[in-house]
């Protein structure tokens, strides 16, 4: 018996949903008709979209070119082209360590675009269940439906908050990627110019230990003085002592690179020329300054909207009762100091205009900052390499000299030393040189294709 009676109400149930469902979807009809009448331009991008979706992409490929035509941003970021050569050394390690790159922030994006996407919709009438139970015998099941006729540019705001908060993301996506491609050049500078530096270092030893030895036999031969030998031997053990921190350099910018690589990258070597033309493409700080103003203007518009009335159409299916009308209500409750929370709502649009201004300035003066000591060090290359040369030149003037027996062993070394400062010297300024390249280009935002975005 008890079985039956809950199957009876089961069914009755059954029958008052479906019911309240069909009118709902009626009302909800009615609504949406309504709100296409009145709708702040929910898509108003579409056709735009469409045109630049071609024909034969992919539905991911087309998505993106719909997201890239209705953003600039966007567009920017996915037009970029990496200033690293194909094939080049600095190619080859910026591919191993992307391989092998876990893009947590891809992750950021993909959630970002997915709140965009549902904001997109925030325009259509909101449905909802509501059923009650105020007894063993009465059951109470209605449908709510709700349509933002009016709303003071609230459900705007919000679809270009959340299209503000994508291109934040991609602008995120693509520091962090031009991030880990920097950071890996720069372990691998280090371990080349700790490589390099060793090889230089074995010739000055090599050379040094020759003069040592002449030193040596002169002392056995009471030509020369114990205190010049103690100086070779002494110079010695420093070139050493350099040798094995080159060593362990290497090794360590090594170790740490291969450990972001997907494969071994011991076996690259050599330099390559990278040309960053600062000129043709906006910093990614400018960029990210665009976006958070354009999130931030839309979140302030979204608090003002939220200050203010509203116009609501929307009404509940069931149970016998159904009802439809309009609704003018706020958010927020109005008070004393309504007034001042609109004009501090005013006042964030124009801070966040002055925060896209003051990051055009930051970048400006990085970019002067580095293409300056970009011409320093150019300039100081040229100039260590010519006295480079001429200490080659004196030392080999020294050593035929020497072999004349117009100059002391001492002599020679002397001049020797002052090339192998030189060496280093020019070593040092070659790979600093390198290092702000690659700084200027990460930067730019150019160590990275665009398309990765």
């Amino acid at each position: 018996m008890l079985a039956r009676v809950s199957n009876d109400k089961a069914e009755t149930v059954g029958g008052l949903c479906m019911g309240t469902v069909t009118r709902g979807l009626l009302l909800a009809g009615a609504c949406l008709v309504l709100a296409g009448c009145l709708r702040d331009g929910g898509s108003d991008d579409a056709e735009v979209s469409r045109a630049a979706a071609g024909p034969d992409m992919r539905p991911d490929q087309e998505a993106r070119a719909k997201e890239a035509a209705q953003s600039e941003i966007i567009s920017a970021l996915q037009a970029r082209r990496s200033v690293l050569v194909p094939g080049s050394s600095f190619d080859q390690v910026a591919g191993s360590v992307l391989a092998a790159y876990s893009r947590s922030a891809e992750a950021d994006l993909l959630s970002a675009r997915l709140r965009a996407e549902a904001a997109s919709k925030n325009w259509l009438p909101r449905i909802g269940p509501n059923i009650s139970l105020t007894s063993l015998s009465d059951i109470v099941t209605q449908l709510i439906v709700e349509q933002v006729l009016y709303d003071n540019g609230r459900k705007k705001a919000e679809r270009a908050f959340a299209k503000a908060d994508v291109e934040v993301a991609a602008v995120t996506l693509a520091e962090d990627v031009n991030g880990r491609v920097f950071e890996a050049l720069m372990l691998y500078l280090a371990a080349s110019q700790a490589r390099e530096r060793l090889a230089l270092e074995r010739r000055t030893l090599e050379d040094i230990s020759q003069f040592e030895w002449i030193m040596s036999e002169r002392v056995k031969g009471g030509v020369s003085d114990m205190s010049d030998l103690n100086i070779l031997r002494s110079r010695l053990a420093e070139i050493r002592e350099v040798m094995a921190g080159q060593i362990e350099a290497e090794a360590t910018a090594l170790a740490e690179l291969n450990a972001m690589a997907e494969r071994p990258l011991g076996a690259v070597t050599g330099l390559s020329e990278v040309s960053v033309d600062a000129g043709t493409v906006r910093a990614l700080d400018v960029l990210r300054a665009v976006a958070e103003a354009e999130r931030d203007t839309a979140e302030a518009v979204m608090a003002r909207a939220g200050l203010l009335p509203g116009l609501t159409a929307g009404g509940t299916v069931g149970s016998g009762d159904t009802s439809f009308g309009l609704n003018l209500r706020s958010e927020q409750l109005l008070g004393l100091g309504t007034g001042a929370q609109l004009r501090a709502a005013e006042a964030e649009k124009e801070a966040a205009s002055r925060r896209r201004a003051q990051a055009d300035e930051d970048s400006n003066r990085v970019v002067q900052r580095l293409e300056g000591r970009l011409s320093a060090l150019s300039r100081q290359v040229g100039e260590a390499s010519v006295l480079r040369d001429t200490a080659q030149a004196n030392l080999d003037l020294f050593q035929a000299q020497y072999d004349a027996g117009q100059r002391d062993v001492m002599d020679v070394v002397g001049v020797y030393e002052t090339l192998a400062e030189r060496q280093a010297r020019a070593l040092a300024l070659k790979y600093e040189l390198a290092s702000v390249r690659l700084e200027l280009a990460r930067h730019m935002g150019v160590l990275a294709e665009g398309s990765r975005i």
